[in-house]
């Protein structure tokens, strides 16, 4: 097997990856992710995840490099990383009552061989109605500014939602396993 590489300074998905018991690697890739002109929030998330894994591979040559990269869509509005608690505050009231749908692209690279697999995984969360206070209650109990959408949902942020529709709920997190075991499977590796 070659060795497996997350191209990703996240902690939620270094966290995911463990879940599959294989031996990894981490690096930050350092690239631009600000979205095209009229881009698709599906083929943003596409490219992102694509390009961060395309990123490490001259650095890093016989390498399996996972990229990922995740939105929140709200309507046809992309809520990004809020970064700042008020506007933590302000996605989370904006999401109340709605549907929100959670792009999580993935990509596998084999940097030796040049194959890219690249796919694009939703998952659906229905908001409940939340009070201003409940939200601030929240954004200042589990500090959500570098999430996608406000909230984490490994932790307090499942109180948020009042339903959720999906096909896996790690893509939620950021790093869909169950498809990226079938994308490791494509290049030979053995999960479990």
């Amino acid at each position: 097997m070659l060795p497996l590489l997350l191209a990703s300074s996240s902690p939620y998905r270094r966290e995911l990856l463990t879940r599959l018991h294989l031996p990894f690697t981490w690096a930050s890739p350092d690239l631009d992710e600000r979205r095209l002109e009229n881009e698709p929030a599906v083929e943003l998330v596409r490219r992102l995840a694509s390009a961060k894994a395309q990123a490490l591979a001259a650095s890093h040559p016989g390498h399996l490099i996972i990229g990922s990269d995740q939105v929140a869509v709200l309507g046809e509005q992309i809520l990004g990383k809020p970064h700042t608690f008020e506007r933590a505050c302000e996605q989370l009231l904006e999401s109340c009552g709605q549907q929100v749908t959670f792009l999580t692209g993935l990509a596998l690279l084999n940097s030796s061989s040049g194959r890219c697999q690249v796919d694009c995984v939703p998952f659906t969360v229905t908001m409940r109605e939340l009070t201003r206070e409940q939200v601030e209650r929240y954004v200042a109990a589990e500090q959500p500014l570098d999430c996608a959408g406000s909230f984490k949902a490994e932790g307090l942020g499942v109180s948020l939602f009042k339903s959720t529709h999906g096909c896996d709920a790690t893509s939620l997190i950021g790093l869909p396993l169950i498809r990226l075991v079938d994308m490791l499977h494509q290049e030979g590796v053995q999960v479990p």
